[in-house]
């Protein structure tokens, strides 16, 4: 029997999975994102930022404007709004660049998706916001879906089988609303409810959710778990533990990584391919 080969479809491109790693670049216009908060609230200095990692091998940037930091204090749909949408609005004209909205909230989801954004990348795995699988399917968008859970829940037991079983009820969630299944792509949430030791535990065994068939989003860079390991307090420093993390998610099967460090993730995604694809 002849196996079709693996995509992930966007309203824009499809984007063909197996033999190449694609680069998320962030792009955070807040200012208190825990690790480049306040640097792009200028839309023409996060324009320029925007270019600078479609030019370094990014395929989609990842546009926030809610910092989802441990501690962040939370903002109305409103604000939010007015902080990505009319960026959206401004940079699209301008670029084929695949474009993706970081948000929870389907308000926010449903105008940023109508100014030109191709994916919706929830936190909480289109669960938190009961209209949130709505939105992402009348207007056939794709969608990111990311484990998470309440910082003040207790213990998860086996945490792989706790993400897959969330992720799953995230899927039929998302597929019932009229979603594309080659539209899908699962991310295992580093750095949400979690301990440090599970972090790491989920990166030992990200091949278990490569295997449920869906492309799998990596998202480690510069984060808390990285700098516990290396003592490295500075957010801009962990540049080398991000990219052992890179490397280690592409040999267990990622298909996507979401970096603020594009140009460095770029080569060594590029060395990694050639060795393991």
């Amino acid at each position: 029997m002849e196996i079709s080969p693996r995509i992930y479809h966007t309203s824009r491109r499809v984007l063909p999975l197996g033999g190449h790693t694609y680069l998320m670049g962030i792009l955070n216009l807040t200012p208190d994102s825990f690790s480049d908060g306040g640097e792009f609230l200028d839309y023409d200095v996060a324009a320029e930022q925007f270019f600078k990692m479609v030019e370094a091998g990014a395929e989609i940037i990842d546009i926030g404007g809610e910092s989802t930091r441990p501690g962040h204090t939370p903002i109305l749909a409103a604000e939010e709004i007015d902080r990505v949408v009319p960026f959206i609005e401004k940079i699209r004209p301008q670029t084929n660049a695949l474009i993706s909205i970081d948000t929870s909230k389907a308000e926010v989801a449903e105008v940023a998706l109508a100014a030109g954004a191709d994916i919706l990348n929830d936190i909480w795995g289109a669960q938190r916001d009961p209209r949130m699988a709505e939105v992402i399917g009348s207007v056939g968008a794709s969608c990111i879906l990311m484990h998470n859970r309440p910082s003040d829940e207790s213990g998860m037991g086996d945490v792989m089988e706790a993400i897959i079983t969330f992720l799953n009820r995230s899927i039929e969630l998302v597929k019932v609303a009229g979603v594309r299944e080659d539209a899908i792509m699962l991310d295992p949430g580093l750095g949400f409810g979690k301990s440090y030791e599970e972090n790491w535990e989920v990166m030992r065994r990200l091949p278990e959710l490569c295997t449920l068939g869906y492309p799998v989003l990596l998202g480690a860079s510069r984060k808390s778990m990285i700098a516990k390991l290396l003592l490295q307090e500075d957010p801009k420093a962990r540049l080398s533990g991000t990219l052992a993390t890179t490397a280690l998610g592409i040999q267990a099967g990622v298909d996507f990584v979401r970096v603020h460090d594009v140009s460095e993730n770029r080569e060594c995604a590029d060395v990694l391919d050639y060795c393991v694809r």
